[in-house]
This record gives structure tokens, sequence and C-alpha cells, in this order.
């Protein structure tokens, strides 16, 4: 099977050759230059070259802007760039570029991966700013929170403008080249759970869902979420929506991916592999892919590093990851 035949196998609970093996999130900067100081090659600095020097699966990930060059940047972590109504009607010319203007410098290499894709040889996906996401870095985390009950017309407007820009962008997209899946970036749990309320995920994030969930059904593309935290209690709120899968499930969070299986047997998951035993020898990388085997064996599950690979983890350790992922790729397919 080629990466592409493969992807396709796993997400529809089909049997492959052996599961992908990827590393779905771009490399921790910090990890990149301590490998180069280990061996790996000065020249590899680019995610997808250094997955390509490992021998892990070509996967080519875009995510799409919403924030225009003239866009202003929040003063810090967490603060906001508008406040109200007001200032998002004045920042809006600001944001929302049309595709092609995200990517004046030419498209032949979006028109090369869908070639690639058509042969096999790359699973191209993209990443779209949530409806929980988005708002939040608008407003400000704080302020985001209070705006569900303070300023629910200006969440609404937020929403819309970014559904329509969405369902634009996802046009000119594919009129070159189709993803084979896609993230709503939201970050919308945390370690106890969700950050709102199925009431207000109900009013103000489900709807929108509704509206861009078919139009990327009718293309193929599988809709899935990416939220870091615990996201078990989220998960049949997704499935109502229409969303089919989730990423990275983190361990730390107290994530079981065996629980969502017998919960949500045709629920799609990528991730789950907790970072935090990468460093601790082959017994203990082992005994994590014995954790996950029962569920790879059931479809619809990749695993994966369950965010990036923390800089604690030694281009020695990595490899020996690598290796394991390799042995337990095919055992997850039998």
């Amino acid at each position: 099977m080629n990466s592409v035949e493969r992807f396709k196998a796993v997400m529809n609970f089909q049997k492959p050759d052996r599961l992908p093996m990827i590393e779905w999130a771009h490399y921790w900067d910090k990890t990149v230059d301590r490998w180069h100081g280990e061996g790996l090659p000065a020249e590899l600095v680019d995610a997808a070259e250094i997955r390509r020097y490992l021998g892990l699966d070509c996967y080519h990930q875009l995510w799409t802007g919403t924030r225009k060059d003239t866009c202003p940047s929040e003063p810090h972590h967490g603060a906001g760039i508008i406040s109200d109504t007001g200032g998002y009607i004045k920042l809006k010319e600001h944001l929302y570029p049309e595709f092609r203007q995200q990517h004046r410098h030419g498209l032949d290499w979006l028109a090369d991966t869908a070639c690639r894709q058509a042969r096999g040889e790359v699973v191209f996906w993209i990443s779209l700013d949530g409806f929980f996401w988005f708002p939040r870095v608008l407003l400000g985390i704080e302020n985001h929170l209070y705006a569900f009950y303070d300023q629910p017309e200006l969440m609404h407007a937020i929403n819309r403008d970014l559904t329509d820009f969405h369902l634009r962008t996802l046009d000119s997209l594919c009129e070159i080249c189709t993803p084979l899946f896609m993230t709503f970036g939201e970050d919308m749990s945390y370690n106890h759970g969700p950050m709102l309320s199925k009431t207000l995920f109900d009013e103000f994030i489900a709807p929108y869902y509704r509206r861009i969930v078919p139009a990327l059904k009718e293309r193929g593309i599988i809709p899935m979420i990416d939220s870091d935290g615990d996201v078990t209690t989220l998960i049949p709120w997704l499935e109502e929506a229409g969303i089919e899968g989730l990423l990275p499930l983190e361990r730390q969070s107290g994530v079981d991916v065996a629980q969502i299986r017998r919960c949500h047997p045709r629920f799609r998951m990528i991730g789950a592999f907790d970072k935090m035993v990468m460093n601790r020898g082959e017994q203990a990388i082992r005994g994590e892919f014995e954790r996950l085997l029962p569920v790879m064996r059931t479809g619809g599950f990749i695993p994966s590093v369950d965010h990036q690979t923390p800089p604690g983890v030694s281009l020695e350790q990595y490899k020996c990851y690598l290796r394991l992922l390799k042995e337990y790729a095919e055992l997850g397919a039998g």
C-alpha cells in the first residue's frame, strides 16, 4: 500500500498492510536544536524534511490564515486585539484574506501536492481556525469567556463571518487540491474537561460546524478537531455536530483511548502516545505501545506523539521510538 491507500484503509476501519507512521505536529524548535547537536544534519530544519530523513510517512499540513499581513498582533499571550463589536467592525478589513491573496507568491506547490497525493506519495490535510479558538484570539482568553454571556451578538457575528470565510477558502483550495482530512483548531478543553458548557457549545459552536461539515463530507474530507486537554466529555457533543475524529488525545490529561473506542466505536483518532515516556528507555516506550495496541487493531486510529516531541528526548531516544513505532504499526494492522 502507498501512503494514501494506507490512510484511507485505517480511517475507513479496513485492514491496511501496516498503520501509518506519522508525526502529525511540527517538531518543537528546541527539540530540533538539540538534535542538530546530536547528529541531525544541520541543513534539515523543515519538519517535512526531518520526517522524510527519519523515515516517517509523508503528511503535508496547511493551516489557512485568517488574518491579513496588516492585522495587528495581540500585545502578549492571552491578550486580545479587540474588546467589543465596534473594535471588530474596524478590524474586519484586516481579516479574512482570500485564498489566493494568502498565497500571492504562487500555488505551484499546491498543484504539485495534488499530483503527489494522486500518486499516493503524500497525504494532504488542512487546519482551520475553529469557532472557540478564533474569537479567543480576537478577544483574549478572559474576555472571550465573558463574551459568551456579555456579548453574544459579537460572538455570533465573528463565527458567521469565519464560517463564510472558511467556505470560500475551501472552494478555492479544492479547485487545486482536496485534502483527505482536516482539523478545526480549537483547544477548548483543559486537564479537567471542556472550557465551556454543552449549552454554550450548542448555541455558539455547533451551528457553525453544521454549516461547514456537509461541504467537507461531500468532498470526502474527514472533519476532525484539534484540542488539547481531556476531550472525553466533548466527543458526543462533536459527534452530534457531524465531527468524526479528534487529535492529539493527551495522556497527561487523562485521556483513555480504549474507553473512547468502547463508547464511540466509529470515532477516528490520531495521537495518544504519551510523550512523557519517550526519554525513559525502550521498555517504557514498548509499554506505551502495548497500552495502545488493542485500540490500533480496532481501526480508525493512527498512533502518534500526543503533541510535539519534547526537547528532553535525544535523537537516539527518538530513533528508538521510531523503531518501535514501525514494529507496532505492523502489529497493529494484524
